[in-house]
């Protein structure tokens, strides 16, 4: 992945109404990176993406691709094809009909069309599919082949709008893992929505998070899930115990009245602060091992691990392990110094948005 500037959203505002869907949202995009914009319903991703791909006009700021305004362009004289998640496929149509649809339009040559339908359906892996017909395919084929019908327009950008949600599980996976072949092997940029968590930390380079309308968090997914900013981001992906606390001092941070170690510095003394311990980073060890003492108060096997709560200190615990610790038992609480993230407080509803440029 390049450092290039590819796309360069600036200052980007949509309302509908008295709705403000985007705030002067600032944001780049690089070349043949994966970047997944991710938030719950009514966040402003899909607006931001249909805003890149000209679907819809900002009320202020502008849409910059390699170097140009293309604020105004219409969708066809952008480089960019969509992909969405009703597949949008001509019923009436066979697969090789529905896959040159946009090259006729763009009047090339048949052999150059013979040639790119070829090439789009080995590359989706649905090889000799060109006279069927739509309804006689699955809903994973079918998404395939709206793949294959934007690509082969030779895109610099492809955007997906939670193209997966029709799918079951199992198709969703395995789409994913192709999903993630195709942008490697086409060496184009992705852009990608989703409310899906562990999809978005599957398949992308770089996560958005969004809430209302505000940029929260942009990184890999790595640092996402382990480094969250605030509140809603350390929530929304994965499962947290957030806690309040008091940073005592570099280094440690007092919890329900107990001092952990920890490796944050740079709080100040005695500052109250919010903590994010994943339950899976939490050890049940004996009561005498552990920082402080509890007992499991439920028990849930999820098949790779137990979920279990731990009552300590007055507060439910959430802790994910291998080692069965059964109802009423008591059991120590260990945490490694480094799984325990430190954020600051918001003094304020606003200060849960970040302004940020990746």
């Amino acid at each position: 992945m390049t450092d290039n500037k590819l796309i360069n959203l600036v200052n980007i505002t949509k309302s509908y109404g008295d709705n403000v869907v985007l705030d002067e949202l600032n944001l780049y995009i690089r070349e043949n990176e994966f970047l997944t914009l991710l938030g719950p319903s009514g966040c402003g991703k899909t607006t931001t993406l249909r805003i890149i791909g000209g679907f819809e006009t900002p009320d202020k700021g502008q849409v910059i691709f390699e170097g140009k305004d293309i604020t105004n362009l219409p969708p066809n004289e952008r480089q960019l094809n969509t992909v969405f998640q009703k597949y949008a496929l001509f019923n009436h149509m066979t697969i090789a009909e529905n896959i040159a649809f946009g090259l006729k339009i763009k009047k090339k040559s048949k052999a150059y069309i013979d040639d790119k339908i070829k090439y789009a359906l080995k590359l989706v892996n649905l090889d000799g599919f060109e006279n069927r017909m739509p309804n006689s395919l699955s809903g994973g084929q079918q998404q395939r082949i709206a793949i294959a019908r934007a690509i082969v327009n030779e895109p610099k950008v492809l955007l997906l709008d939670e193209p997966l949600g029709a799918l079951d599980l199992k198709l969703r996976q395995d789409m994913q893992y192709e999903l993630i072949r195709l942008k490697n092997e086409l060496g184009i940029t992705f852009i990608y929505v989703t409310h899906d968590q562990e999809e978005a930390l599957t398949m992308s380079d770089t996560i958005v998070v969004m809430n209302q309308g505000y940029i929260q968090q942009i990184g890999s997914p790595e640092d996402i899930y382990n480094e969250p900013k605030n509140a809603f981001v350390a929530d929304f992906i994965g499962e947290s115990n957030i806690l309040p606390a008091i940073m005592v001092d570099d280094k440690l941070v007092n919890i329900f009245g107990t001092n952990f170690p920890c490796v944050d510095t740079g709080f100040g003394k005695n500052k109250p602060v919010d903590v994010v311990i994943r339950p899976e980073d939490i050890d049940l060890v004996k009561p005498e091992e552990g920082i402080i003492k509890g007992v499991v108060t439920s028990l849930l096997f999820k098949g790779v691990h137990y979920e279990m709560e731990v009552h300590a200190c007055g507060h439910d615990w959430l802790v994910h392990s291998t080692d069965l610790s059964p109802v009423g038992s008591e059991v120590g609480i260990w945490v490694d110094p480094f799984d325990i993230q430190i954020m600051n407080k918001p003094e304020s509803e606003d200060e849960e948005a970040v302004e940020i440029e990746l």
